[in-house]
């Protein structure tokens, strides 16, 4: 013999066993932001030579405390030297990218190259004198902040000798 819920009890029984369905469909749900929404802005002047836009692609979230935007640098552009609390990855997208690490070498990077730069470490990064360059930015946060600037990079440290490409 079927065994039937009156209809209150039954409506209970079907709300509570698809309260943990609907929990888990918004656990999985994703997010999309349509590059037309994302304006690009010049960088401020004060940490940076030379023309340089940034479009930021998203911001810290409480589940992924890291900002990540595209930045473009136009020939002879580059960052202030500056820190980053949790380090930062950047990716070359197109363009030969030139970055220094304090105390070190000056290096280029090619597309699909992949820099990280550790905790603390100051460094900058910029175009080469003759090309634009474009870089993905992945950088944490912590307490909000993921970036401390610093001075600006003298013409003498940007034009400083390469790197052999076989030191890195």
């Amino acid at each position: 013999m079927p065994f039937h819920l009156p209809g209150s009890v039954a409506l209970l029984v079907s709300v509570l066993l698809s309260a943990p369905l609907a929990a888990s469909a918004q656990a999985l749900r994703q997010e999309i932001s349509p590059a037309a929404t994302r304006p690009t802005i010049d960088a401020p002047a004060r940490f940076f030579t030379g023309r340089v836009r940034i479009t930021p692609l998203f911001e810290p979230t409480r589940e992924a405390p890291l900002t990540g935007g595209f930045v473009t640098f136009e020939p002879g552009a580059r960052s202030a030297w500056h820190t980053h609390p949790t380090g930062q990855r950047l990716v070359i997208v197109a363009g030969t990218a030139r970055t220094q690490a304090w105390g070190g070498p000056v290096i280029e990077l090619q597309p699909g190259d992949v820099l990280w730069c550790a905790p603390g470490v100051k460094h900058w990064h910029g175009a080469t004198p003759s090309a634009p360059m474009t870089h993905l930015a992945l950088t944490g946060t912590v307490d909000g902040n993921n970036v401390t600037w610093l001075e600006q990079v003298s013409e003498a440290q940007y034009g400083a000798s390469m790197a052999p490409a076989d030191r890195y």
